[in-house]
């Protein structure tokens, strides 16, 4: 009985090895025909949740306008794309709806849009923080991912992959390896959509930028697919607040954040 419980891990390592071997051939064989189709688009905040504020606006109304812009910008500028928005009125969703959401609709993309306020509110000092900052999900908290990954497990691998991987079940070695990788390589895709929007904001916007961040945040907890939550900017600063609620400044965040979805297509459709 000894020998044999000490060779059960290297019979089961050797077959995970062998599984993922002909589940990376077989994601070869079909890499061809993924298409970047479907994006969501969340608007943070909503109804009875106003979000920051500033000395005269509130983050809920500045972030449904902008999102309201990527969506109609997004229709005219990518070609074959599907936007769905989480909220489209002044409406309270809850975090867990968001991402669910976007799972239910099998995303290629899920984008959070909110505005960032720092520490002393609308109190006027000097040197108040401004700029963007690109959030992407904590890796440290990967177990919330996991779950739904986990749970999304037969959309996100492939529609017939009951028949193509006989024998998959949730309790195997394989799978745990098989949502791994699909946890890495979605966390990979989140940086690199997070940098291509922070080159957009700083090359393209002259402003100024925290980077791309992790951060445990709620609303990309759940999300089984590439996710970015962006603070387009700090709505306690005077001269902040008023580039977020003017026409120009909610129109070139929605040109960067569409000029960055384009430059993120073409990348991950080529590799």
């Amino acid at each position: 009985m000894p020998k044999l419980k000490n060779s059960f891990l290297p019979i089961c390592f050797f077959s995970a090895l062998l599984f993922f071997a002909n589940l990376s051939k077989a994601q070869q064989e079909i890499k061809p025909s993924f298409t970047f189709k479907t994006i969501v688009i969340d608007a943070g905040h909503g109804g009875k949740d106003p979000g920051a504020h500033g000395d005269y606006s509130f983050e809920k109304n500045v972030t449904l306008a902008i999102a309201k812009k990527v969506q109609a910008l997004a229709k005219k500028k990518i070609d074959n794309i599907k936007t769905i928005m989480t909220r489209n009125t002044d409406e309270f969703i809850e975090l867990n709806q968001r991402s669910e959401i976007a799972n239910k609709n099998n995303a290629n993309l899920f984008i959070s849009i909110h505005c960032n306020s720092s520490p002393e509110g609308t109190k006027k000092i000097a040197n108040k923080e401004k700029g963007v900052l690109l959030l992407v999900y904590g890796y440290h908290r990967k177990e919330e991912q996991m779950e739904a990954l986990r749970e999304n497990a037969s959309i996100y691998i492939e529609k017939d992959y009951q028949a193509k991987y006989a024998g998959y079940t949730e309790n195997d070695p394989s799978s745990l390896i098989i949502l791994n990788t699909m946890m890495a390589k979605y966390r990979k895709q989140s940086v690199l959509f997070g940098e291509l929007l922070n080159e957009e904001f700083t090359q393209n916007n002259g402003r100024n930028s925290r980077g791309v961040k992790e951060q445990g945040v709620l609303v990309l907890a759940h999300s089984g697919m590439p996710a970015v939550l962006i603070e387009t900017g700090y709505i306690n600063n005077p001269e902040e607040e008023k580039y977020l609620n003017s026409e120009d400044g909610q129109d070139e965040i929605a040109k960067s954040i569409i000029n960055a979805i384009i430059a993120y297509r073409a990348k991950i459709t080529t590799k």
